[in-house]
């Protein structure tokens, strides 16, 4: 078994861990149900997409995915944004044969872009898959939040694909599966218009230990001891995925190499073992060796909050002091939760796992509210022309 370290895993990778999430989109979808799956970075969105699609294709499903990052947001018109996820669509599908999707868009280019799109999506259902069924799964929603201008109407159009099912059971067939780090009520910016939360919301957590037995296969290590490595590895990551790949990696290396001189103390492989490349490997310096880029994409996430950072640094705070924080349905818990730094747990926020809690410590909340400050008052000096 190989372990990943960063990126999606294929559909056949053997350290791919199946988890509840799996189970409930593999269901919904087979149900016909419209899905969401809104949560933070590197928790394996994307290789679940991925998995589930394969397996619905496999059952004769016809399946696509929208990655928005392809699409882009920079530089891009409505017509061109609209006009290259119709093109997506058509090549996802295996329609570019069968589509002269110039002529085709000029032939409508008088009429708005979500009635286009949507009487492509009717195309789709009448005449190129009038039996089978569809999904469409979309990824990196969140990269929609950075284009000039609003993408409110495409988000009414997949709720009118939605609604359409009450009154023509032709958009049965079809089911939209949306993926991204995103709160749903940022992805329709028109308080005039009802929330984006259609359909099933799919929750995506760490690892359980019991579902993640398989990854100590890859340990190379006989007997109960590789479940008891695993488990201490878990105690440390609480499953977060990227770090419970990057972590059994790094202990297979030193098992498939033992001279590879990981650590100057013991190199009896056991839970103090563990710990100890934890603390050199991971949290030491982490700023210099967190390579993929992993706890530094916290960081920037909570630099990115801007007028919310300080809030956000002071519940985060309360959160490492044990102050019980409980869950609310503010715009300050939503991020944290969003930049994956923190749990619910029994109706309670707290750190997701004891690296983070070492690393983003209370000496770190300081450190980032003394850059807040820094960065307050050069722009006060800036917008006041140099004058404190």
């Amino acid at each position: 078994m190989q372990y990943q370290v960063g990126g999606s895993l294929s559909f056949e990778a053997a350290s791919y861990v199946e988890r509840q999430a799996d189970r409930k989109l593999y269901k919904a979808l087979k149900q016909g149900e419209f899905c969401y799956i809104l949560n933070s970075r590197q928790i394996g969105k994307s290789s679940l997409l991925i998995r589930i699609r394969h397996r619905l294709e496999q059952e004769g499903f016809k399946c696509v995915t929208v990655d928005m990052t392809n699409i882009g947001s920079q530089d891009i018109t409505p017509q061109q944004w609209y006009r290259s996820i119709i093109a997506d669509l058509c090549l996802g599908f295996g329609l570019l044969d069968k589509i002269n999707l110039k002529a085709w868009w000029q032939q409508w280019e008088n009429c708005s872009l979500t009635f286009i799109l949507n009487l492509f999506i009717e195309q789709l259902l009448y005449v190129h898959f009038p039996r089978e069924r569809l999904v469409i799964f979309i990824d990196e929603i969140d990269n929609l939040l950075n284009l000039s201008f609003s993408t409110d109407d495409f988000f009414g159009m997949i709720r009118f694909c939605y609604n359409q099912r009450a009154i023509n059971p032709e958009y049965e067939r079809l089911s939209f599966a949306v993926f991204g780090v995103a709160i749903p009520s940022d992805l329709i910016k028109n308080r005039n218009i009802s929330p984006f939360h259609i359909g099933q919301s799919i929750e995506i957590n760490g690892f359980e230990q019991q579902e993640s037995l398989l990854l100590a296969q890859g340990l190379k290590i006989t007997g109960t001891q590789a479940q008891a490595i695993l488990k201490e590895i878990l105690f440390w990551t609480s499953g977060q995925p990227f770090l419970t790949q990057k972590i059994c990696d790094l202990v297979a290396s030193y098992v498939q190499n033992p001279t590879k001189q990981l650590l100057d103390s013991s190199s009896i492989v056991d839970a103090n073992f563990v710990r100890n490349l934890i603390k050199k490997y991971i949290i030491e310096n982490w700023e210099f060796q967190d390579e993929p880029q992993h706890l530094r994409s916290i960081c920037e996430r909570i630099e990115h909050s801007r007028q919310h950072k300080d809030k956000i640094l002071n519940i985060y705070q309360q959160i490492l002091q044990n102050l019980p924080v409980k869950c609310d349905d503010s715009r300050e818990q939503k991020e944290l939760l969003l930049i994956g730094i923190v749990v619910i747990q029994k109706g309670l926020l707290k750190v997701k796992n004891q690296i983070y809690a070492e690393i983003f410590n209370l000496n770190w909340v300081e450190e980032q509210r003394t850059k807040n400050s820094r960065a307050s008052t050069l722009q006060r000096y800036i917008s006041s022309g140099g004058r404190i």
